[in-house]
């Protein structure tokens, strides 16, 4: 019985009864720094699939050209930064991606609704221009 008596006490040493707390607090600032890491990778991925779909809306389109192209430059920066460990750099930089890429959608949808919009006008101007000439003048 001797024998377990100084292994109890070792157990709540000072030392001990430290270790403990401290162990448990630095695999919760480990695990959290992986949880970190894992939306990081989410928000990058998020960004690239923003960058993709406006590739895909775009198509050949010249409207949104440049601002997509400012969209691939930014993911690939946040792809970098995340490879770097730069988490909060990865993540802004995958956030400006998926801007750039919504405002190439939008400038191209602006672009084509504009198009549409000129094209109705000239079939109305093309009717009234008929209209006029069918039409017997009243006087």
């Amino acid at each position: 019985m001797k024998s377990s008596v100084p292994a109890l006490r070792n157990l709540f040493s000072p030392r001990s009864v430290l270790a403990l707390p401290l162990g448990i607090a630095m695999l919760a600032v480990l695990s959290a720094c992986t949880g970190v890491s894992a939306i990081t990778k989410e928000r990058v991925a998020q960004g690239e699939t923003s960058v993709q779909q406006a590739q895909q809306a775009l198509g050949r389109s010249e409207q949104g050209a440049l601002e997509l192209q400012q969209a691939r430059d930014k993911i690939a920066g946040a792809k970098s930064a995340l490879a770097n460990g730069q988490h909060e750099q990865a993540e802004r930089m995958a956030a400006q991606a998926h801007l750039y890429a919504e405002l190439a959608v939008a400038k191209s949808q602006s672009d084509n609704a504009r198009k549409v919009a000129d094209e109705v006008l000239a079939s109305l101007e093309m009717l009234r221009l008929e209209s006029e000439r069918n039409s017997p003048m009243t006087r």
